[in-house]
């Protein structure tokens, strides 16, 4: 006689593994983090080295300590501390680094329960952590040709921190013209934080996501298209007239919408409700950068709307089969 196997449901199953997809959503950010060693020197790789040690290390003195089953070598950990590390500027100090990973484990992750627990984003909560305990640090950016070659650093703004503070003449006088400007932002020869720099490798990894199934196509491109949309509509030098494709390469959104809003255990559950979720993000990310005193809002868009998200699945969620609605 056969023996069966009885469980609740879902009853599908593939050789997909936590363990694998993480790995694979790593290896996805690889060329960005290369690139970004690449343009910005010993410092990026040695951020990306002490952010991913820390989480790792983190998440298994916490599980032993807690007498848990220890899955930091399962690659959610890593991920975690590359993306903190890719969030921030490269010349932050290293203990700074350290300790939003840290905090982004300890915190954001292992006290809520660990994978699948986690109600934000685990990167996105060291990243602010850091930003209200170092806000200068945070956001002194250095000229990259100055780290490559091997000298002291100077302070240099960001795209974004040039239009906002300077205004769109300086942003093309900067970069010596608008297509110029695009060129620069779309290979990454820019400044800003090591996960800022070169749209088309974000692309190609995002893209690679959504081919092996991991990434919603629809979340990225709705989060990024409610950028464009909003901030041509509402662009500084008034209606209709921004700078749509500057702003959706611009600062980390690249990097958000396809790496941290596409978080499936921060994400609503259903098709609907993650067209909310990205109109959301990408909405409140405009209204930042066009409003607020500070120049990017991707970090804050998405930990709002990963707040927002038990909400979103309550009135979205699918009607149970059989059931009446309301008289």
């Amino acid at each position: 006689m056969s023996e069966y196997t009885i469980s609740s449901s879902p009853h599908i199953r593939d050789g997909e593994t936590i363990s694998g997809i993480m790995w694979r959503v790593n290896a996805a950010l690889l060329p960005a983090a290369a690139f970004a060693v690449w343009w910005f020197g010993v410092p990026a790789l040695v951020n990306m080295v002490v952010g991913v040690v820390f989480a790792v290390a983190s998440e298994y003195v916490w599980q032993k300590a807690m007498h848990q089953p220890v899955t930091a070598f399962d690659g959610s950990a890593c991920i975690t501390g590359l993306l903190l590390a890719m969030s921030m500027s490269p010349v932050l100090p290293p203990y700074m680094v350290a300790i939003g990973s840290v905090l982004a484990i300890v915190v954001a992750k292992q006290s809520m329960g660990g994978l699948g627990f986690n109600i934000f984003n685990p990167a996105h909560i060291g990243r602010a952590a850091l930003m209200v305990s170092w806000p200068v640090a945070m956001t002194t950016w250095t000229k990259m040709q100055d780290m490559r070659a091997g000298v002291d650093a100077m302070t240099s703004a960001t795209p974004l921190n040039i239009l906002k503070l300077q205004g769109y003449d300086a942003l093309l006088s900067t970069f010596g013209g608008q297509a110029n400007l695009y060129w620069n932002m779309f290979i990454g020869t820019r400044n800003g934080s090591l996960g800022e720099t070169s749209t088309v490798l974000l692309l190609i990894g995002g893209l690679y996501l959504i081919g092996k199934g991991y990434v919603n196509w629809i979340v990225p491109v709705v989060m990024i298209g409610t950028v464009g949309v909003l901030t041509f509509v509402f662009g500084p030098a008034g209606l209709f007239s921004g700078d749509p494709l500057f702003h959706m390469m611009a600062g980390g959104l690249m990097l958000g919408a396809f790496f941290m809003a596409t978080d499936m255990v921060t994400i609503p559950m259903t098709v609907k409700g993650q067209v909310i979720f990205a109109i959301g993000a990408g909405a409140i990310t405009v209204l930042i950068r066009l409003v607020g005193g500070y120049p990017e809002g991707v970090c804050y868009s998405i930990l709002l709307m990963n707040a927002l998200t038990p909400l979103i699945d309550r009135f979205t969620k699918p009607r149970i089969f059989g059931a009446g609605g309301d008289k």
